[in-house]
This record gives structure tokens, sequence and C-alpha cells, in this order.
């Protein structure tokens, strides 16, 4: 909770912070690389930095978190606290990191709104900070507790022992850890960081879902090529496309990621595009491994059957599962047909929306904003709608 001294100024300051954050986060990055470029080397994203995704992310978060403690200061933003150490766990960031962050941020804010900071406005911003930074630290402790492995060192050297060519861009891994040991669990719909060292020498990091149920001796991961166009083509997976074999080893973490299966017999819905489908396969692979008998409508959007990754094994999930029904809308689909097929973009009001349903989301942010907006509009609650974004998340803090 804010304190009283401070809750009128970020209150009297927000909009002008809000105002400026863009540019605060920019600054904010330009310092901490100048200061400490290893980080931009081996931890950050370098394609969110240089799209400008990654100081969206961070003005957003920082945003909605001084808003939600201004309008909600009795109640802890889980949701916003709890994506967010996901994957900075997933990372490894340390709570020494965060110190190092508040040098720089703090020192941004002051660069770019000039005298307009006065000792009590950042005092009071410094306090927003340290709540939010702490709260997170409390969460990624436990997180690492969870993952039984120290502060940070959530990684482990792991042998891929199959690749599947899935689609033209589209391929998935099998891994297993290299001394022949059992992978280990998950919760389906999480995902793992993988580690890929570059030919610059730099140490690049990017999530992929767990694409199989728990329970096996191995983890699969599915990777989409990022190909070049209007934004940067993908460091990481066109490095994996293009290099890793059978054989080949890789630097994995431990898996984390809260867009995860429930447990209970209510219906679910879950609704993907592209290779957003890969935590929905995990999920419906748990629900055909278990035997689960609940209500579930599978939903994927994609652009033609060719490049629906995992096709056959969808169908076959959902053929498996006696209270499951699949629904694919493809921008072309070509001759594909049946009456699980439509064509063009996917249309909520046609979707049959069971009491009590549970959705859980997962593509590109166009893609989610308008499902989600669907389904509230057809009076789904908006605590029972969950989603996962593929890189930055530009959207936290929304109800």
């Amino acid at each position: 909770m804010l304190s009283a001294e401070s809750t009128p100024v970020v209150r009297a300051t927000l909009p002008a912070v809000g105002a400026a954050i863009d540019e605060i986060a920019a600054r904010f990055y330009q310092r901490l690389f100048a200061a400490h470029p290893e980080l931009l080397r081996d931890l950050f994203n370098r394609g969110n930095q240089a799209n400008g995704e990654q100081r969206r992310a961070l003005a957003g978060s920082i945003a909605a978190f001084a808003g939600m403690l201004l309008d909600r200061p009795d109640e802890r933003p889980d949701a916003l606290l709890s994506r967010i150490a996901h994957k900075h766990a997933s990372l490894g960031v340390t709570s020494a990191q965060y110190k190092v962050v508040h040098t720089h941020l703090l020192a941004a804010v002051a660069e770019v709104l000039g005298d307009a900071v006065t000792p009590e406005v950042a005092a009071a911003w410094d306090e927003v900070y340290w709540l939010m930074a702490n709260a997170l630290i409390a969460v990624e402790a436990e997180l690492y507790q969870r993952a039984g492995a120290p502060e940070g060192d959530v990684w482990r050297r792991m042998r891929v022992v199959g690749r599947t060519q899935e689609t033209a861009d589209t391929a998935s891994f099998v891994v297993r850890p290299e001394d022949g040991s059992a992978a280990g669990g998950f919760r389906p719909g999480q995902y793992v960081s993988v580690q890929v060292e570059l030919p610059d020498g730099a140490h690049q990091i990017r999530q992929y879902s767990l694409s199989a149920a728990p329970g096996r001796a191995d983890w699969r991961i599915t990777v989409k090529r990022v190909l070049g166009g209007d934004a940067p083509e993908g460091e990481v997976s066109s490095w994996l496309h293009g290099h890793v074999r059978t054989g080949d080893v890789l630097r994995v973490s431990a898996p984390f990621g809260d867009l995860v299966l429930p447990d209970g017999d209510g219906p679910l819905l879950l609704v993907s595009a592209g290779v957003g489908c890969t935590p929905m396969l995990s999920m419906l692979d748990h629900l055909a491994a278990t035997g689960s008998a609940r209500p579930v409508t599978v939903v994927h959007a994609d652009r033609s059957p060719a490049a629906h990754a995992h096709l056959a094994e969808l169908r076959e999930r959902v053929a498996g599962l006696p209270g499951a029904a699949l629904l694919r809308w493809y921008e072309e689909p070509g001759d594909e047909a049946g009456p699980d097929v439509r064509a063009g973009l996917v249309d909520v009001d046609a979707l049959e929306l069971p009491e009590g349903v549970t959705a859980y989301l997962c593509g590109p942010l166009p893609f989610l904003r308008a499902v989600r907006g669907g389904l509230l509009r057809r009076g789904v609650p908006a605590a029972d709608v969950h989603y996962e974004v593929f890189g930055p998340d530009l959207w936290l803090g929304r109800d």
C-alpha cells in the first residue's frame, strides 16, 4: 500500500509521468545499457529493444502498477505481478538486478521531467518503484523455491533427441537432460526459456511453450521462425531452425508461466492463433492422457491449413476427448472443408459459451484483443478470461 504522504504526490504527478513514460523508458534503457552492455548482450531481447516493444512494456507495467496503487489501494495486483515474475524467473533475474534498474530508472525520470522532480516527487516515485520491485522479488523467490533452483540459477544443459519440421516455418524440438535423467514435471500451458550463443558472441534468450503434456521423460518445444519484413528477423528462432539438429545441446530453463490448465471439471474454451496453439496442445494432451470428460471447445485461427502447426495432432487430441469440439478459422482455407472449418477471422458470436466457461487465449496481441473483447461483450467475466502473449506484454494491467 502506498503511504499517506506519497499517495497525493503520485496522484498529482501520474498524468505527467504517464505522458512522458515512453521517453523515460527509452532514456532508462540508454543509461542501463551504457553502464551494463552485458545485459543487452546476454539478458534482454535485442529484437524487442530495436522495435521498441520492451520499452513500451516497461512503461505500461509501471503506469499500470501506479494506477492500481491509487485506484485499488487495498488490493495487490496479483495478475500483473505474476505474469512479470514468471517471465523474470524464466530469465534468471536476481534481486540484486532490481537495484541496478532502480538507479537508472529514477535517474531517467529526473532527466526527462527536470525541475518537476522535487525531493517529494522523487521520494514518492521511489516508493512506487520499491513497492513493485519488492513484490516481484517475493514472487520470484517463491517461483525459484518451487523450481528447486537457487535465485537465478534456472539453467541446465539439455540434448535434442528429436526434431520435426511441422510446417514450412515451424519446427518442434524434443529435449532431454544431457545426463539422461527425466526432464521433470511442469503444469500444462507453461513455457521454458532457451539461451543460445549467436555468431557475434551474444547469449540471447527466448521463451517457448512446452507443446506436449507433462509426465514424459522429455520436453517438446515448438518454434516458429520469425522472418524479416516489417520487423527484424528473429535471431534465436532463425538460429534454432538453421543450426540445431538431433544430438545438439541447448541451454534450457526450468518451466514457468501462469497460463496453466486449471483443476476441476468446469467447461473450457481454448482459443489460439498461429504458434499460439502450443500451450493449448499441452493442455489438450494432458486432458487426453488423464481421460478427462470435461467440456472443451477448441478454437484455432491460422493463415491456411498448411500453415497450421500440429494440425493432425490437434485433431487427434480433440477426437480422443468425449467432451471436446474443434472449430478452425483460416484466412485461406483452400480445399479444406468440413463442419469444423470456417473462412476468415474468428467469429466470437458463433461460439457456444456454456455457463461458467473459463477461457484461455494465446496468439498475437490484435487477435487477443478482438477475441477477449468479444467474450466480454457476450458476458464472460473478465476474471474468467486468461491470456498469454508471445513477447513483451503490451497489455499489462488492463481489466
